[in-house]
């Protein structure tokens, strides 16, 4: 049976017992061993191993019912103690409700004899109280002070108690019969105040903090205390002003002190509330008048600089100071102390910011062209000024003689980043040192005076200028700097707008001044984009008139008929080399100048000029057949450069151009089927004809007639 116990081992599986029985029987095991396997040995094993938990578990079942029969038993005997405990609880439970009303009963007894008590004992102090005063005020009435609590230094706080009470009693007495004692009194009461005060202040410079509170609540019910409190704001900024740094002290002496007044005085915030008004009123506002004043009218830039760095810190002072206990109110408090610092110059704040900046600009601008030396000439106005300019603008005539700039753009990123510095510095300012309510407008008189001095006072009279040099359409070797404006001016324009977005719209942008603004923006921006495109235009002119007058003065009419025609070299002629050449630059010179969809405008506008010059060109010689396969080579030429351009449809025009001038090589009999082709279908058939009339055989081969 042991055995078998043995076998029942944690965790249990049935598998593995009867492999462990099994391997337990001689010859039993499933491999064999030493000896052999034996299935009857094995079965006999197992008969008697059955037998065996037969009778283990007979023996277990009756443990169990043993177990569960004594269970039952003591659930009974538990179950009745339980109710035995119930019984005795619900015993207890009425005798503590007895006692509880009983202690009620008492308790209510004793608070009424308690009253009865205070009722008779609180005329008795009061009577007791009134006879202790007497004593004292028959002393007075004496003329000498015999008790030992006024003669005592050491019983300073019972005094103060006596003759405050006695002060407040002499108030009510008539003055003709006890004008000697009330004076008396008030003498005394005055001494004694004076007394706890320096007391005060020695155990201040003493840093006895519970000496300071025990004083202070003496002085509390004294006409002194406010006195008082003033000694210990006074007292506790002495050497607190080491360092130059005025802001950062009051910083300090702030915290140090607020965690002192808690300990001190009975109402904290009163007492910081009085030292923070008092540090403003004094030491700061001493400080902002000396640093302002020594500048205002020498160095205006100092001033403003002063001023807004003065205010910045302030308001940061203040922000400070909020984290102490000042009163519910304690913004509008910090707020009024600053606006009586500041309010005085923030009135002419933004006229005097507004002045400097226009003396400023001016003087940069002034500056530059002084450095260029260039006398600037003054922008015209009135009604004849008004008209040139409606004429240029709508003929695109060049009205005046062109100027020669040496290739001057009159136009400077340093001093637009200096202006748009001066700008942004003001916006700053007036960011914070403008009232709300004032903000955005002021936000748009800075910006009238950038507007003013950048985009006309400097784009603006560049663009005149360079206008102006732009020279006539048929000027030889013309230099054209009106692109480097252009390409300048943009870079310009784009520092202009990234300035408005970033540092304008935040001051405008929930505000009416928004559309004004916006509106502003958009007329300038319109009214350079007249001046960019009547010079772009004038430029593009003469680009074209000085390739005409390559190809009028490199072009001869032996190029396209030439006087041997069998010693021909076939390539394209020195006028196009020259023509294709200056194209590649002045596209290349496009493309630096421009940037977006700019450049391919532009570039179109310059293909269409360009193919329309080449095809009027051609239009003007005869071509004989090795002529017209010359002309087919300078016109490949052409299209290489038009590739260059970068847009389909001047390719387009150029690839026209090319077949067009198949015309002049291609045999009589295939005219019909050339002018068929794909490219030349679509033209009108009087272009075609007229490319026809330009080979030398026309009349003598009769070529009209493929065009009846």
């Amino acid at each position: 049976m042991s055995t078998t116990a043995q076998l029942f081992e944690e965790p249990f599986d049935a598998d593995e017992y009867i492999e462990r029985l099994a391997w337990r029987t001689p010859g039993g095991g499933s491999k064999g061993g030493a000896e052999a396997f034996d299935p009857k040995r094995l079965l006999e094993e197992f008969e008697n191993h059955i037998e065996e938990l037969k009778h283990l578990d007979e023996k277990i079942q009756r443990r169990v019912e043993k177990l569960e029969h004594q269970c039952h038993r003591e659930a009974k005997e538990f179950a009745h103690k339980v109710q035995d405990l119930q019984r005795s609880n619900q015993v207890a439970f009425q005798h503590f409700q007895e006692l509880d009303e009983h202690i009620s009963y008492v308790a209510t007894k004793v608070c009424h004899l308690g009253d009865q008590l205070e009722g008779v004992n609180t005329p008795r102090q009061r009577a007791v109280e009134a006879q202790r005063l007497m004593t004292y005020f028959n002393e007075f009435l004496d003329g000498e002070l015999r008790s030992d609590v006024f003669n005592n230094p050491e019983k300073i706080k019972e005094a103060a108690d006596i003759i405050q009470k006695l002060h407040l009693i002499a108030q009510e007495l008539p003055f003709d019969r006890f004008a000697d004692v009330k004076a008396k009194i008030a003498s005394k009461y005055h001494d004694l105040e004076r007394q706890l005060i320096q007391e005060f202040t020695a155990a201040q410079r003493r840093g006895e903090i519970g000496r300071m509170q025990e004083v202070a609540a003496v002085l509390l019910h004294f006409k002194g205390y406010a006195h008082c409190v003033d000694v210990y704001i006074k007292q506790c900024q002495e050497g607190a002003y080491m360092r130059s740094d005025v802001f950062e002290d009051t910083a300090l002496l702030c915290q140090r002190v607020n965690k002192q007044v808690g300990e001190v005085f009975q109402s904290p915030e009163t007492v910081m509330t009085k030292l923070i008004q008092n540090i403003f009123e004094n030491k700061l506002q001493a400080h902002v008048k000396e640093k302002l004043d020594e500048t205002r009218r020498s160095d205006v830039e100092q001033y403003l600089k002063n001023l807004y760095d003065l205010y910045t810190r302030t308001t940061a002072l203040a922000s400070k100071l909020t984290e102490f206990n000042l009163g519910s109110d304690k913004h509008t408090f910090l707020s009024k102390l600053i606006k009586n610092i500041f309010s005085t110059y923030l009135e002419s704040y933004i006229e005097m910011e507004k002045d400097y900046l226009r003396t400023r600009s001016a003087m940069i601008l002034q500056r530059y062209y002084d450095s260029k030396n260039h006398q600037k000439r003054p922008q015209g106005g009135g009604s004849i000024q008004e008209l040139k300019e409606r004429i240029r603008q709508r003929t695109n005539l060049p009205l005046g003689p062109s100027i020669d700039t040496h290739g001057e753009t009159f136009l400077s990123q340093e001093v637009v980043v200096n202006l748009l510095q001066e700008t942004r510095h003001a916006f700053e300012r007036c960011n914070r040192l403008s009232d709300p309510s004032d903000l955005p407008k002021n936000a748009f008189s800075i910006f009238l005076l950038l507007v003013e001095h950048l985009c006309m006072d400097h784009i603006d009279y560049a663009l005149e200028i360079g206008l102006s040099a732009i020279p006539s359409a048929d000027a030889k070797n013309a230099n054209l700097y009106f692109l480097d404006v252009v390409q300048q001016a943009n870079t310009i324009f784009h520092l202009f707008d990234k300035q408005f977005n970033d540092h304008l719209m935040p001051l405008i942008s929930s505000s009416p001044k928004l559309t004004e603004c916006l509106h502003k923006k958009k007329e300038v921006i319109e009214q350079m984009e007249v001046k960019l495109d009547t010079g772009i235009d004038r430029t593009l002119n003469c680009m074209v008139g000085q390739m005409k007058h390559i190809l009028a003065t490199e072009q001869k009419k032996t190029d396209f008929r030439p006087e041997d025609e069998n010693n021909v070299m076939i390539q394209c002629t020195a006028a196009c080399s020259k023509v294709c050449v200056y194209v590649s630059r002045q596209v290349e010179r496009v493309r630096k100048s421009m940037d977006g969809k700019n450049v391919d405008t532009v570039l179109t506008e310059l293909g269409v000029r360009f193919h329309r010059l080449i095809h009027e060109h051609l239009q003007q010689y005869s071509y004989s057949s090795m002529g017209g396969m010359l002309a087919i080579c300078d016109v490949a030429e052409y299209r290489k450069s038009a590739k260059d351009f970068r847009v389909p449809l001047v390719l387009q025009l150029f690839d026209t151009l090319h077949a067009l001038c198949n015309l002049l090589v291609v045999a009589p009999d295939n005219l019909k089927q050339v002018c068929s082709g794909e490219q030349l279908t679509n033209l009108d058939r009087n272009l075609l004809h007229a490319f026809v009339q330009l080979r030398v055989d026309y009349r003598q081969a009769r070529l009209g007639r493929h065009f009846s």
